[in-house]
């Protein structure tokens, strides 16, 4: 899956894009350290991530730094040589262990258990679930603030799906934050094997086998263990492997996985142009597993619609609660672009690169051939490892002009930075343990040098 240009043309655009990265970094550290430091409400001490200051080391930091240094010596080599299910199973297991190790650098406790128990997560809501239907058929009652029975901010901010998951785990004796926060990670990891998935399925084996690392060192781990979007992510990144899949079963899981997607967080409507995009990329039956998938997300709508929860009327109110807490003393201006600073943090210095090289692949339409024919053929020729981040990008950028994700974005995008790892699919061999090893320094910088919190 590399591309064929001139090697030297390619190395020296790459070192012109990590430049970009950097100083686009650097911009967004000063100015947010300037803003603080003139009171201006960015409510984000290490701005652009929503963390603060704070150098420390911890019991993970043996294990990540071993897992860190494991991959960037052999990890190419494992995922080019390693057997299909090994391949997997070994990516989930170290995506498990890496994670895991990330979150226990800031302690058990700190790092894992205590992550989703204060006031504004979840879990402050899950004992005032007495009854499921009825917390279906007043959720929106209850998502304005400055009222005595408000949602927290999380449950506020997202539809009920999200609040529904912990309220399931705690139904089957899973409750509290050590069983949430393990969930997470455990559920989070999936990814590593979905993605993967995806790809073969789309007649991509070799893209899959290029990519496997860098799913493995993902630097959003840091926020994977333990926020609730790492779950997001990997319902969303299963979803879109079973339409890869296809067949009917595939198509109706894969559905209803969107399905419930759009129920985890409004933004999840920026999905359904990876999953258009995951069915053009089939070989057959486009129509077939696109009607049977759309079945399932409209059976997902109409449950939740019949048990009193209208999506359109929590969007609308979502709005508005989200003008009546920090977002409206957030400028736009800064965030606007500094979310795409924090964004490189969670995705890694090597998402810029890769893209850049998986647009120069994107095919253009020669002279004379048919607009109609042109369509149909980029997604012949163009394959996965383009069109998958080149449509994850576009959603990402579409969330951000909307205003609506000022901030906190490095876990709220956690579901399209992974697939914007896709594109290094298409980095020369020789040059990946080097990348591996910028991704693996990034996360272990953040999560030392700074105190994260989700």
């Amino acid at each position: 899956m590399t591309m064929m240009t001139r090697p030297g043309r390619s190395r020296s655009a790459d070192l012109i894009v990590l430049a970009a990265e950097v100083a686009l970094l650097a911009a967004a550290i000063a100015v947010g350290a300037l803003l603080n430091h003139r009171g201006v409400r960015l409510y984000a001490d290490a701005a652009p991530l929503y963390a603060g200051w704070r150098p420390h080391l911890g019991l993970g930091t043996p294990v990540v730094l071993l897992v860190a240094a494991l991959f960037v010596w052999r990890g190419t080599r494992w995922g080019t040589g390693l057997r299909w299910p090994r391949l997997l199973v070994g990516g989930y297991l170290a995506s498990v262990l890496w994670t895991l190790s990330l979150a226990l650098v800031d302690g058990w406790s700190a790092g894992l258990t205590e992550r989703l128990t204060v006031q504004a997560e979840y879990l402050h809501e899950v004992p005032r679930v007495m009854d499921v239907g009825l917390m279906l058929s007043g959720f929106a009652d209850r998502i304005l603030d400055f009222q005595p029975d408000s949602w927290s901010t999380h449950t506020a901010g997202h539809p009920p799906g999200a609040l529904l998951l912990f309220v399931g785990l705690e139904r089957v004796g899973l409750g509290g934050g050590t069983a949430a926060g393990l969930a997470c990670v455990l559920l989070g990891a999936t990814v590593s094997v979905s993605v993967p998935v995806t790809l073969r399925a789309l007649g991509a084996e070799d893209a899959a086998r290029a990519v496997w690392p860098f799913l493995v060192l993902f630097p959003g781990a840091v926020w994977v263990g333990a926020s609730a979007d790492g779950i997001f992510a990997a319902v969303v990144a299963a979803g879109l492997a079973l339409l890869a899949v296809g067949g009917r079963a595939g198509a109706v899981l894969g559905g209803l996985l969107l399905g419930l997607a759009l129920y985890l967080s409004y933004g999840f409507v920026l999905v359904g142009l990876l999953a258009v995009t995951v069915v053009l990329l089939r070989a057959r039956d486009r129509l077939g597993v696109l009607l049977l998938a759309a079945a399932a997300v409209a059976a997902v709508v109409a449950a939740f619609t019949l048990s009193g929860f209208w999506w359109l009327d929590g969007y609308h109110l979502v709005v508005r609660r989200y003008y009546q807490g920090w977002a409206a003393e957030r400028p736009f201006g800064y965030w606007a672009w500094a979310n795409l600073a924090a964004l490189l943090l969670s995705a890694g210095p090597v998402a810029g690169p890769a893209l850049r090289r998986a647009v120069a692949a994107v095919p253009i339409r020669p002279p004379g051939r048919p607009l109609a024919a042109t369509l149909r053929q980029p997604f012949a020729t163009g394959g996965p490892a383009v069109w998958l981040p080149v449509a994850a990008a576009v959603a990402v950028l579409a969330a951000d002009v909307s205003s609506l994700s000022k901030a906190e974005v490095e876990r709220i995008w956690l579901p399209f930075a992974v697939w914007l790892l896709v594109a290094t699919a298409h980095l020369p061999a020789s040059h990946r343990r080097w990348w591996l090893a910028a991704q693996a320094a990034t996360a272990l910088a953040v999560n030392h040098l700074l105190w994260t919190v989700s």
